[in-house]
C-alpha cells in the first residue's frame, strides 16, 4: 500500500534522525562536559570568595597624606630638559619611605621613561636598591609576617603573576600571616601589585573559564568561540531528542 511505504519511510527517517541526535549529544556531551564542569568549579570559586582578598586590598595599609607645601620645588623645573618630541604622560606627588617625591613619566620617541626626584631638593632619584624595596614592601603590608624569600626580576612570561606590568621589580615573599609576595617596581618606586596563594587559584579558574591559556584575558579567542558554538549544538540536541521521544509530542495511535 502506498500509505503504509511513506509511513515505513517516515519511521525509519525518524529513526536514523533520533540515532544521528544521540550520538551527536553523547559525545559532545562527553567532551564539553569537561569544560562544563571546569566552568561550575571556577563560577563557585568566584561566588564563594571575597574579591578584595583575593587582590590582597585587605593586606595593603593605606598611604598616608601627603601635604603639599610651599617647601617643596615646582614641577615645572622638570620640564626644562624635555626634548621637543617628548611628553609628560602624568606627574605624582607620592611618599618615598615617608618622603616626600615626584614621579614623573614621559613618552619619547623610545617609548615611555619614568623619573624620580626628590620633591624637597629636586635631586634626581636612582632606582630602588634592594633594601628600598624590602622597605616599601613592608610599609604597604599592614600586618607583621617575615621574609621567607627575595627575588630580582628583570623578565616574566606570559604565565608569570607578575606578567604585564613594570620591570624590573624585586618579589618580596611573606610568611604567614600574609603569606603573600609583594611585588616593587624599582623605576616607579612603589609596590604594583600583591600575589597570594587565593589570587593564583583565582587566576587559574580564570584561565580555565576563558579558555586563553596565554594572557587570561582574551574573550575573543577561537577555542572559546568554539565550545561555546558546540555547547549550543549540544543543547538543541538534547531539545530535539525530547521532542522526537517524548510521549507528549509522539502519542502512539491506537490500533484496533
Amino acid at each position: 500500500m502506498p500509505g503504509s511505504n511513506a509511513s515505513g519511510l517516515t519511521i525509519m527517517t525518524k529513526r536514523k534522525l533520533i540515532q544521528l541526535n544521540r550520538k551527536w549529544h553523547r559525545y559532545l556531551g562527553v567532551i564539553l562536559g569537561i569544560q562544563f564542569f571546569l566552568w561550575t568549579l571556577g563560577g563557585l570559586y568566584f561566588s564563594w570568595t571575597n574579591i578584595e582578598e583575593i587582590r590582597g586590598s585587605t593586606l595593603k595599609k593605606k598611604d598616608a597624606p601627603i601635604f603639599v607645601s610651599d617647601t617643596l620645588v615646582s614641577p615645572s623645573i622638570f620640564t626644562q630638559n624635555l626634548g621637543d618630541n617628548d611628553s609628560i604622560v602624568s606627574l605624582e606627588v607620592f611618599s618615598n619611605l615617608n618622603h616626600p617625591a615626584y614621579r614623573l613619566i614621559v613618552r619619547t620617541g623610545e617609548g615611555e621613561k619614568v623619573f624620580l626626584f626628590d620633591a624637597k631638593t629636586g635631586q634626581k632619584l636612582p632606582s630602588l636598591s634592594k633594601k628600598q624595596s624590602i622597605d616599601v614592601a613592608k610599609a604597604k603590608l599592614s600586618v607583621n609576617a617575615p621574609i621567607t624569600m627575595v627575588e630580582y626580576l628583570t623578565e616574566t612570561g606570559k604565565h608569570h603573576e607578575y606578567r604585564g606590568r613594570p620591570l624590573p621589580a624585586y618579589a618580596i615573599t611573606f610568611d604567614e600571616p600574609a603569606n603573600t609576595t609583594v611585588y616593587v617596581s624599582t623605576e616607579y618606586g612603589n609596590v604594583q601589585t600583591f600575589r597570594s596563594n587565593k589570587w593564583r587559584v583565582f587566576d587559574f579558574f580564570w584561565m580555565l573559564h576563558t579558555m586563553d591559556y596565554q594572557e587570561r584575558d582574551n574573550f575573543n579567542n577561537l577555542l572559546l568561540r568554539a565550545f561555546a558554538l558546540f555547547g549550543l549544538v549540544t543543547i538543541l540536541s538534547g531539545f530535539s531528542l525530547y521532542l522526537l521521544t517524548s510521549r507528549i509530542f509522539n502519542p502512539k495511535k491506537s490500533t484496533k
